[in-house]
């Protein structure tokens, strides 16, 4: 089981009336909110939003009051959600408002915007691109959990494929001592930081900003938000495109439990081919079963004795979480396999070398990507509780899938232990909605196909491009057919006729030298 995001480089009216501080009622031009939410407050929903200048100087940012609790907004303190904005130059060419997330749960939005704009100069053009960290996430109201020391011990301590009597009592009681953190530290918080209040945030957002409707693009869990705002709001919406999706019409159980077939296919028919293929570079063996063993001999070695890396001992579980972080993007198989080189002959390495990878591998999990990953997936839809069952299929996953097959027990576990929910159901069908783009990669990792298949089938209406090899994050990633899908699309509202192909980037060629990253 693994996180749901598209990482950094491994080392992740007019114009100005349109998106001004005015404020328009959240119902505006769409009759009352949501089954089931209360009228918005006149406090929030007339609030102005003031501009200012975000850190970097490429963005406006500014902090937007939410009801804690969507379906009760006058009980608690409100929260604040921090919201960015790439508006367009020329307010005769634009023609809306597109609405970016960040993927995670646990990522931060805010300056996605920056991005995008740099990457497709026509879209920046044509919209107003906006962002925002969602409530729990960045320079929005935190959601706190434990201390980053607690949190590297959840994910790195001992070996997590060790299924000895007392490696699992020591996994369950790691999980436990985590989720009484979150209780202790955020306890209050906990059941309003999820999908469903996130995407009334949203439309509060795209009211306060004036517009109808909004087009929208996001990646990974952004799938989800996209997916539940569009549901929940559907006549809001105008052009959709969802990439690398989750299996938004079913439960986070049921598509996390499939993610350890998922990367360890990725490892296997893609990564390990390659890494064979450039021997003659990296010398980790000239077939893929040579290329695993050696992988396998390594993890070994770091079991029985972890490497002190400049200061951070490296454990097996260290490397098991560098790989399937790096095999998110093809961009990235070559640090990965530089990585693996530096760990199996450490002293050859330069200095700055070592101290690079260090800081890399030090942490797998940042604290707070963890408390706000946690408090959405345990919370937005119904787990197993049962912590037997949770030992029994965590354990035959390890044995066919270990690469995350080993991590399932302590995802699962965290959640089955979680403050029982009361996030309502969302049923995602595509009724009502005008047609979504949709685009996964085959074998990638962390969105897999087959819960990308799920989602396409339930979501009436929709596209889905297909696109060879295993990127997370097919778009605004330097392929040429997936950004003209895309962009036609967002411009022009064409749309394939029905599902169509692209062809996934080739691998990076070692001999040819750094090609542009996604």
């Amino acid at each position: 089981m693994h996180l749901l995001r598209k990482p950094a480089r491994w080392a992740v009216a007019a114009a100005c009336g349109i998106l001004a501080a005015t404020a328009l009622p959240i119902a505006a031009a769409h009759g009352a909110t949501p089954a089931g939410a209360p009228p918005v407050p006149e406090r929030y929903a007339h609030q102005r939003l003031d501009w200012q200048s975000c850190k970097d100087g490429s963005l406006e940012c500014a902090a937007m009051s939410v009801p804690r609790d969507w379906y009760h907004p006058d009980a608690g303190p409100s929260l604040t959600v921090a919201v960015s904005r790439h508006r367009a130059p020329d307010p005769a060419a634009r023609r809306g408002v597109l609405m970016m997330a960040a993927g995670g749960p646990g990522a931060s939005g805010l300056g996605r915007p920056a991005g995008l704009a740099s990457y497709a100069p026509k879209l920046a053009a044509a919209y107003d691109i906006v962002g925002f960290d969602q409530r729990g996430v960045g320079a929005s109201t935190n959601v706190v959990c434990s201390d980053q020391d607690t949190v590297d011990a959840l994910f790195t301590s001992g070996d997590l494929r060790d299924r000895s009597e007392q490696a699992v009592r020591r996994t369950l009681e790691r999980t436990r001592d985590f989720v009484r953190d979150c209780r202790r530290n955020s306890g209050d918080l906990l059941p309003y930081i999820t999908t469903d209040q996130a995407v009334h945030d949203m439309d509060l957002y795209r009211a306060l900003l004036g517009a109808e409707k909004v087009s929208y693009y996001g990646p990974s869990y952004a799938t989800l938000l996209g997916a539940y705002y569009a549901t929940e709001f559907p006549r809001r919406v105008d052009r959709v495109v969802l990439d690398s999706n989750i299996g938004f019409t079913g439960s986070w159980q049921t598509f996390m439990t499939g993610q350890p077939r998922s990367f360890q296919r990725r490892f296997e028919e893609d990564f390990l081919p390659w890494l064979a293929k450039n021997d003659a570079t990296y010398h980790l063996g000239r077939t893929p079963q040579e290329a695993k063993a050696r992988y396998e001999g390594l993890r070994t070695a770091l079991r029985g004795h972890p490497l002190d890396l400049d200061g951070t001992v490296i454990t097996p579980n260290h490397l098991d979480a560098a790989a399937t972080s790096a095999i998110y993007s093809g961009d990235t198989f070559p640090d990965l396999a530089a990585a693996l080189g530096l760990l199996e002959h450490p002293d050859s390495a330069p200095p700055a070398a070592r101290q690079a990878l260090a800081r890399k591998l030090q942490h797998p999990l940042a604290a707070g990507f963890a408390a706000d990953f946690f408090s959405v997936t345990c919370s937005d839809t119904p787990w197993t509780r049962s912590t037997g069952y949770w030992v029994r299929k965590s354990e035959a996953d390890t044995l066919s899938h270990p690469m995350v097959g080993a991590r399932e027990l302590t995802f699962a576990s965290v959640c089955a232990a979680w403050p029982r929910s009361t996030a309502p159901h969302v049923e995602v069908t595509g009724e009502g909605l005008p047609p979504v783009l949709m685009l996964n990669s085959v074998n990638d990792p962390a969105t897999h196909y087959e819960g990308a298949l799920r989602a396409h089938r339930g979501l009436a209406g929709s596209r889905l491009i297909t696109v060879g090899g295993g990127d997370h994050g097919v778009y605004q990633a330097h392929n040429a057919c997936v950004d003209t899908y895309v962009e036609d699309f967002l411009l022009e509202g064409r749309l394939p006729a029905q599902d169509s192909t692209c062809a996934g980037k080739p691998l990076p060629d070692p001999a040819a030298g750094p090609r542009p990253r996604s």
